[in-house]
Parts: C-alpha cells; sequence; structure tokens
C-alpha cells in the first residue's frame, strides 16, 4: 500500500520545497496539498471538523496549490503530487484545465488532480455561484475540462459552461486526462461523478465497508471495469489497525494528515510515519 501525505501548507509552515524533498528522500508516494482561497470573517457555516464550528487560523492562510505543488515537482522526480482537494467551482475551468495539464506536463505525469464541492458556503458567496447547484456546476466544469484535454479539438456547450473546438496545448501525459479524484461524503450524486470523469474517490472518515459496494455497483453500471476503481483514503490519523483494514478492503494509497507546523514539528511526524512505510 502507497503511503502519501497531506498538510495544510501556509505561510508560517514548512515550505513545499523542503516538504517534498523530505517526502521524496523518505520513501513516501506522494504529497496532497489542500484549496481555501479566503475565509470571510463574517461566518454562517460552521466548521464541520471541530466541536464549537470555529475555523482554524490556518484556512484563511493557505498556499496556492497549484504554486505549492509546482515548486514541489521541480525539486522531486518521483513522488505524485495532488490537490487535496481542489474546490473547482470556484474557479474557470478554462483555467484551470491549462493549470492542471501544464502541471502534469511538467512533472511528468505525476499529477492527480482531486477535485471537491466544499463545505464553506461563505467561501462560495465571494465566488458568485449558486450553492445549491455547485455539485452540477462541477459536473459541467470537468466536462469543459475533457473537451479541452481531448486529442482532437472538441467542443462542449453545458448549462453552466461552454467551449468552443480548441486548440489547447499541453495535453495531460496520459492522454484524456489526469489521475482524478472526487472527494466527498458517501452518496450516489458524489458516486456518479467518480464512474463519469474520475479514477476514483478520496474519503474522510467514511465507512468503506458500507460504502464501496454501493459505488462499485454505480462504477460497474457506468461500464467501468472494477479493477480500475481506486479509493484513497485522505487526511488519516494512522493506526497500524486502521491502515490494516484498508489493506484488506483492497485499498493500494492512503494519504496521512501532517500537523500544520514549522519543519521541526512536521519532521517529527515524518519521522513517526515512517514505521508504516514497511
Amino acid at each position: 500500500m502507497r503511503i502519501s501525505a497531506t498538510l495544510m501548507v501556509t505561510d508560517e509552515t514548512i515550505t513545499p520545497v523542503r516538504l517534498a524533498r523530505e517526502l521524496e528522500e523518505r520513501g513516501f508516494a506522494g504529497l496532497y496539498l489542500p484549496e481555501h482561497t479566503h475565509i470571510p470573517v463574517a461566518r454562517t457555516t460552521p466548521f464541520p471538523f471541530t466541536d464549537d464550528g470555529a475555523v482554524p487560523d490556518s484556512y484563511g492562510r493557505t498556499v496556492d496549490p497549484f504554486v505549492g505543488l509546482a515548486q514541489a515537482a521541480a525539486v522531486t522526480s518521483r513522488i505524485t503530487l495532488g490537490t487535496g482537494v481542489l474546490l473547482l467551482a470556484q474557479h474557470d475551468p478554462i483555467t484551470v484545465a491549462k493549470q492542471v495539464a501544464s502541471l502534469d506536463h511538467l512533472s511528468g505525469g505525476r499529477f492527480t488532480l482531486g477535485v471537491g464541492f466544499g463545505w464553506n458556503k461563505d467561501e462560495a458567496v465571494g465566488h458568485g455561484f449558486d450553492w445549491a447547484t455547485r455539485r452540477e456546476l462541477v459536473l459541467d466544469q470537468m466536462r469543459v475540462m475533457r473537451a479541452l484535454w481531448a486529442a482532437e479539438p472538441t467542443a462542449y456547450e453545458g448549462e453552466f459552461h461552454s467551449v468552443g473546438a480548441s486548440l489547447a496545448f499541453p495535453k495531460p501525459v496520459r492522454g484524456t486526462s489526469p489521475r482524478t479524484l472526487v472527494g466527498g461524503g458517501a452518496g450516489p450524486k458524489l458516486f456518479a461523478h467518480v464512474a463519469e470523469y474520475a479514477d476514483g474517490w478520496m474519503p474522510i472518515g467514511a465507512d468503506l465497508k458500507e460504502a464501496l459496494p454501493k459505488l462499485r455497483a454505480v462504477w460497474e453500471e457506468a461500464g467501468r471495469s472494477p479493477a480500475d476503481l481506486e479509493v484513497v483514503p485522505y487526511a488519516l490519523e494512522p493506526t497500524p489497525e486502521k491502515l490494516a483494514h484498508y489493506e484488506e478492503l483492497g485499498v493500494e494509497e492512503v494519504v496521512l494528515m501532517l500537523p500544520t507546523a514549522g519543519e521541526d514539528e512536521v519532521l517529527r511526524a515524518l519521522d513517526g510515519f515512517a514505521r508504516y512505510l514497511a
């Protein structure tokens, strides 16, 4: 099982360059960076991962994931580099298609596009899209991006976005798209996204034993090969028992959560995780 890591890299933490080098030297499989463009001070959306609903300060300090991963790509040659996750509804899909294909091309095909829908309505307001239809918006955006990545100029016309047949290079290294994972909670809408345009699912804290049969059913109904489905549990606090459970379920990669901290604390955490690499 491949062991990757994620860290909320900010202007106060270890840098992407130092972190990527340390991960590669120690034998980790990959680095994933999250995204938040901004965190409005006025709160209407409680933070879903703390009891009091307060958003940690680090969420308003994250570096842009494409910039951070480009730095990481420049100083490594082996580890994969991914977004965990990119909040695609907040972006123009034509621009993102260019960023993704460029980073994948320049890194030698090492990029993984982790896509998510977000939890923070306050953040979404500033980007001007309807929160209730964000999943449908993301589906449209992915179709635009895949049209731009196609081998021949391909047009797409959707409800929210359209693009004419265009010259758009570079292309992702493997052709049709980079490796793509959809992050979010288990459910029919998310599984439909996974089956249409992704290589797999990036769950956080889900009961995989219950969810995986449902995902596999949707996947196979869409005509996808069972052998191609990837499930990559994300932001784990690992234990030997937890990793053994995932391995029994056929999981081939997990992403461990590093502390949002400076070099010394992050490197100590990596030392602690090193026992899982064997």
